[in-house]
This record gives C-alpha cells, sequence and structure tokens, in this order.
C-alpha cells in the first residue's frame, strides 16, 4: 500500500493541531473530526448548517480529515491529530480500548453484506462451501462476520477459499465473476448492487443482530482530553448527529442528495443504500454496555480484540441527545 496519501493526512491534521494550540487568547479552535466517504450522518449536519451553528455556539472551527478506512484514522486519534472521529464499529470499539479514546455513539446501523452475482447458483452460506470468496483481511470485522455466517450454516473456514482484497475492489471482483462471493460493506455494497450484476446473499442484520434487530456499523468516539476539556462541543457533536439522522429518516431523497455531493458518490446508489436497508439509521445512538459488550466479545472471537481488552463507553452524550430529540 502507498503510504504517502495516508502519511500525508496524518500530518496535516497534525500541523492543523499544533496551529490551533499555539493561537492567542480568544482566537478561534479548530477541531478536527476524522471522517470516512461513505454515508455518515455528520455530512448531513454539515449540509443542514448543524455544525456552523456549533461553532459558532462554541467558539470553534469544526474541520474534517478524511480517511480511506479505520487504521490510519485510529493512528491519527492516537497521535492527537484528530479529536472526534466516525467510523466502522470495529476501528471505533478497538480504538475505545486501546487508545486514550471513549466511544460516545453508534450512527449507523448494518452496512456489511456477503454478495454474489445476480444470476449465481448460490442461494444461501451452505452453497459457500468449495467456493472463493473475497473478504478484507482478518484484521476487519467483515472476516469474524463471515467465519460466524459459515458456523451457523454447518461451514468450516477451510471448507472455502478465502481470497484477501480492498473492501470497494470486491463488489468489482464479484461483478466480474472472479471470484464467486465476497464481503464487504457499504457504500461497496451498494455500488454493486446499483450495477444490477450483485445481489445480497445475507446482511449482517441476519448474521449477527446486535441493536434494534440490526448489525451495528458506525460508531462515534473521542479522545479522552478533549472530553474531558471540550465535553459540551462532544455533546454538541453527538446532538447533531442525531438531528442528521432524524432529517435521513424523514427526507432521504433530500439526503441522498446532499451525500452526492459531500462524498462524490452517484445518488442513485445512495438511494438505493437507503431503499434496500444497507445503511440502516435510527435515533437511538446509546452505546448501551449490553449492546457493546456483546459486540466486544464478538471482536475478541475473531481475534480483532485481544481478551484484556475492553472499550470505554460514555453514553451520556447520546442519551442527552436522544432526549433532546424526543421533546
Amino acid at each position: 500500500m502507498n503510504l504517502w496519501p495516508r502519511r500525508f493526512t496524518i500530518c496535516a491534521a497534525a500541523c492543523a493541531l499544533v496551529a490551533s494550540a499555539m493561537l492567542p487568547a480568544g482566537a478561534v479552535e479548530t477541531v478536527n473530526y476524522g471522517v470516512q466517504p461513505d454515508t455518515d450522518p455528520i455530512y448531513i449536519a454539515q449540509a443542514l448548517g448543524l455544525l456552523e451553528k456549533i461553532e459558532k455556539k462554541d467558539h470553534i472551527k469544526i474541520q474534517f480529515q478524511s480517511f480511506s478506512y479505520g487504521a490510519p484514522e485510529n493512528e491519527a486519534m492516537a497521535s492527537g491529530a484528530i479529536q472526534v472521529a466516525s467510523a466502522g464499529m470495529g476501528p471505533a470499539v478497538v480504538a475505545a480500548a486501546r487508545l486514550p479514546a471513549t466511544l460516545v455513539g453508534i450512527n449507523i446501523l448494518e452496512q456489511t453484506a456477503i454478495i454474489v452475482p445476480t444470476d449465481s447458483p448460490i442461494k444461501s452460506v451452505a452453497d459457500l462451501k468449495g467456493k472463493t470468496v473475497a473478504y478484507p483481511g482478518e484484521g476487519s470485522q467483515q472476516y469474524p462476520l463471515l467465519l460466524k455466517a459459515l458456523s451457523e450454516a454447518g461451514l468450516k473456514p477451510t471448507d472455502i477459499n478465502l481470497y484477501k482484497s480492498t473492501g470497494p475492489d470486491i463488489p468489482i471482483l464479484v461483478e466480474n465473476k472472479k471470484v464467486d462471493a465476497g464481503i464487504t460493506w457499504d457504500p461497496s455494497i451498494s455500488v454493486g448492487l446499483a450495477s444490477g450484476k450483485c445481489r445480497v446473499l445475507v446482511k449482517a442484520e441476519n448474521i449477527m443482530p446486535i441493536k434494534n434487530g440490526h448489525y451495528i456499523g458506525n460508531g462515534i468516539y473521542a479522545r479522552n482530553d478533549f472530553l474531558a476539556s471540550h465535553g459540551q462541543v462532544v455533546q454538541d457533536l453527538v446532538t447533531a448527529n442525531v438531528q442528521a439522522i432524524a432529517f435521513i429518516l424523514k427526507h432521504p431523497d433530500d439526503a441522498a442528495k446532499m451525500w452526492a455531493k459531500a462524498i462524490g458518490l452517484p445518488e442513485n446508489v445512495i438511494k438505493y443504500s437507503l431503499s434496500k436497508g444497507i445503511s440502516v439509521y435510527s435515533l437511538d445512538v446509546i452505546p448501551t454496555k449490553k449492546t457493546i459488550d456483546e459486540y466486544t466479545a464478538f471482536l475478541k472471537s475473531g481475534k480483532i480484540l485481544k481478551p484484556s481488552d475492553n472499550p470505554k463507553i460514555d453514553p451520556r452524550f447520546a442519551e442527552q441527545a436522544l432526549a433532546a430529540a424526543k421533546t
């Protein structure tokens, strides 16, 4: 992998952090928020002007720092280059367990599925026996999900041929029938489905329903020192996520337009994801102990977390945001 873009992103964020620390008294402080190019509610919050209101209220400047996946985002969190982040639940929980960071919200459910070519004879997970399945690697949350799906179908990992690839490339491999199936996350799933050349074999909610009958796909987490010094900013950001989710649920087509403009993904792909429930949104963004304990045990079973790893969670921010949404 070419490390230059990743190092450039982290260095740029670090420079922004240092610059903000050197600002004179009374100057606007920069808050670096880690994001990825997916259908994250924070982009809708930005489009709705909610972040601008937070900036004025809290006398800050919110700056998005974009990452292609969770590992470099967590490196930036570890270095202090970003203070708040949104990422897949795997990286988010790993950060909360191993970094000076705390999980404060769950902002997307679902997002992962096993897909096959549209005209494939494969109808169930049991039919994957002897087939080649693309996956993002053993360190991904998709790997233990795949193992769990296989186990429930009476299969062992040795019953299939694993083919390691990148998340966005997996639908392409499936479309071109270079592999028989693949497991990846959204928006890559919806890109493949929208092409008409792929179909869902099984969604994550069918493999491991954890919250409201769904898998948990994405989390919000913050550095502990930032939580201690800027708790109100974190609260305002979590509340903005909930307000954005409320908008998404009521106006999905408008949200699709906003996301398309923000992340460059085709609007029809985003609409497909929303209509088919590939990415699912709920106002209940609370990371309860029961939910996170179950997810942590899942990551430990997949050797993504060590037995001694225990993620730090603080549900108060999400609880307050949800309470505000109900008033």
